[in-house]
């Protein structure tokens, strides 16, 4: 004889839940009084392969906006940037994107 059926539980996300979980994450380089602007460019060339016209268009926006999203994409990714980017002495930061 079978006994009652189990009634299944299935987890409920909200819209919100599911676009977060949606939104990549994101390497930002912030702005310091420390490094030239000549080596974030640099430093951005080498670490992303940016050409030297993109490299320099985001150094700007870190120097003119105090910051620039230089990456993204998962979550170890962009902590592994971020990692990249402190070892040549550049202040950066990830996070989920707004």
């Amino acid at each position: 004889m079978a006994g009652p059926l189990a009634p299944t539980w299935t987890p409920e996300t909200t819209s919100r839940e599911e676009s977060d979980l949606d939104r990549p994450w994101v390497t930002i380089v912030w702005d310091d009084p420390v490094n030239l602007m000549t080596y974030v460019t640099f430093v951005l060339q080498e670490l992303f392969g940016y050409d030297e016209p993109t490299a320099t268009q985001l150094m700007l926006q870190v120097h003119n906006e105090g910051k620039a999203i230089v990456s993204s994409g998962p979550r170890e990714r962009m902590e592994h940037d971020t990692n990249r980017l402190h070892a040549y002495g550049l202040w950066a930061t990830y996070q989920r994107d707004a």
